[in-house]
């Protein structure tokens, strides 16, 4: 049985828009209502995207144009920066329309940490104690009925896949973990800046943002929560020479008295009934061409008890930082929104996305 939920997207001219209209195109119960890009105003989605059907022949509108039709939706899915989310989200909450939030703006439990991590004061606090974090795979509880869906960030999302089920089961030591994760270039947004031109990135791998990303606050609030208290942990962002994926090495300490063959089976606990993240034998299965171009996350875990750290556990995740990180997952929280099976939509053949 198919339904016919109406849905709009704003901020659809964007990397992460553009692959959630990709999605919507041939999803079976969602009707694409409206997409909204001043960039693009005017033009259609196919002659901008190759997208065809009924999704392909809409034009881009101007955002405030679009939303005088968001009541005629029961979600609208904002793939917007910050800053317009902001403004956004209490406009379309009003309106009685609910909301998938693919920015920062309200993935943050604590408003203090917004000065931090973005540089201004949060205008709207009460919704951040009232928006769920949409990371199902880590909690679902509140999706099906929330009126609005704080979509996690692609490194955030791949760091708490990784350590998240280690920590809620109390197999790691209590001392910091420490992220390191590679991005392509996608992961900064579609933007004409000098350092992500390509004779900047071409043939070159660079840290950024060194204990500085606006994701810090985010990881530690998915850490927090996994282990019941505040973890420390350092988190160290690379750009890669690749459109897209997200490469994420994480290392931590096993704790004393836990036998390492526990590592794959908390992890294979949490995931094992999950279609859009993979457990698999080893980290070096853990690979960016395993994932890139679809839906779901692949995580590996390796322990040494011996040699030159004993004790020493590295955790591999990767995923596609517009899907999973970002455009798929949004999808996902869709699902859930609406009452569907999460993956509804979501899983077609590979090269669907590209």
């Amino acid at each position: 049985m198919t339904h016919n939920y109406e849905v709009g997207v704003v901020g659809a001219s964007g990397y992460s828009g553009v692959e959630v209209c990709r999605l919507l195109a041939q999803h079976p119960d969602v009707s694409l209502r409206f997409v909204a890009s001043e960039r693009w105003e005017g033009d259609t989605v196919r002659s901008r995207t190759g997208i065809g059907g009924t999704v392909g022949a809409l034009h881009y509108q101007a955002v405030e144009r679009a939303l005088e039709r968001a009541e005629e939706c029961q979600v609208v899915l904002l793939a917007t920066p910050t800053e317009v989310s902001l403004r956004l989200v209490p406009e379309l909450l009003e309106g009685g329309v609910r909301v998938v939030d693919l920015s920062g703006a309200y993935r943050l439990k604590q408003a203090e940490a917004y000065s931090t991590a973005y540089g201004f004061t949060h205008p709207s606090p009460a919704l951040l104690a009232e928006a769920v974090y949409g990371l199902p795979e880590l909690g679902r509880d509140g999706l099906a009925h929330a009126r609005l869906v704080a979509n996690p960030g692609c490194f955030a999302t791949a760091a708490a896949l990784a350590v998240a089920p280690l920590l809620s089961a109390g197999l790691l030591a209590e001392e910091a973990v420490v992220v390191d994760a590679a991005s392509g270039v996608t992961g900064a947004g579609r933007q004409a800046a000098e350092p992500y031109s390509f004779s900047e990135v071409d043939e070159d791998m660079r840290a950024y943002r060194v204990l500085r990303h606006q994701h810090l606050p985010e990881i530690a609030q998915s850490l927090q929560r996994a282990a019941g208290r505040p973890a420390a942990f350092t988190f160290t962002p690379h750009l890669l020479p690749l459109r897209r994926g997200i490469l994420c090495t994480t290392s931590a300490r096993l704790r004393p008295g836990v036998a390492p063959e526990r590592l794959p089976e908390a992890l294979r606990a949490a995931y094992g009934e999950e279609p859009l993240v993979e457990v698999v034998a080893t980290p070096e299965e853990v690979t960016l061409r395993s994932v890139v171009g679809t839906p779901r996350a692949r995580v590996g875990v390796a322990c040494a008890l011996g040699g030159f750290d004993p004790g020493r556990v590295v955790v591999l995740s990767a995923l596609d930082n517009l899907l999973k990180g970002a455009a798929s997952q949004a999808v996902q929280n869709l699902n859930a929104l609406l009452g569907l099976p999460e993956t509804r939509g979501l899983l077609v053949e590979r090269g669907a996305f590209s």
